[in-house]
């Protein structure tokens, strides 16, 4: 099996990650992944996403954004959430939790949960939470790793592909 990596993008390389990154964000939405975006969408569209709302988070330090690569190529990325309010300092949140298609079942995404966690607890902080679309193939992940259900919300966001309502559920995880 090709060894998998996991690393931190740092502000100098982010530029050099967007094409990659942006192919693993349309090859998931493409693939019905609920991620905020709905069809169409275009390669342009998600090029556009990463320059212009979480490059300059993550810049700024906002957010701490990991890629995962297989042989140079990245295959998944996640994000930790870490500018919150002065009340919630202990805490930080998971966002965009993405592996291609083309990667799935290899566990790239529990590596990528697990690293994220790592840093969390590096940077003191305590409490994980994070959403998912209720009954999407991440949920079983996300228990599995010791994360607790907090409670569902019905018709949350629309599905990726059609007009159907779908629901998230919340999660959290104390670290």
């Amino acid at each position: 099996m090709t060894p998998i990596t996991i690393a931190t993008v740092s502000n100098e390389d982010l530029d050099d990650s967007l094409d990659g990154l942006a192919e693993v964000l349309h090859a998931t939405v493409l693939a019905g992944g609920s991620v905020n975006f709905i069809l169409p969408f275009s390669m342009t569209d998600s090029r556009q996403f990463w320059q212009h709302k979480m490059f300059p988070i993550i810049r700024s330090g906002g957010r701490l954004l990991l890629i995962a690569t297989v042989q140079g190529r990245i295959v998944g990325t996640g994000q930790l959430l870490l500018d919150m309010p002065p009340n919630q300092v202990h805490r930080c949140e998971i966002s965009k939790l993405l592996v291609h298609p083309e990667f799935r079942k290899r566990g790239i995404a529990r590596r990528l949960m697990t690293d994220l966690e790592g840093h969390a607890t590096r940077l003191g902080r305590s409490l994980i939470t994070l959403d998912t679309r209720t009954g999407d193939a991440a949920e079983p992940l996300y228990l599995s790793l010791g994360y607790k259900i907090a409670g569902t919300i019905p018709n949350f966001c629309r599905a990726t592909d059609c007009d159907r309502m779908d629901a998230t559920t919340y999660m959290y995880k104390d670290i």
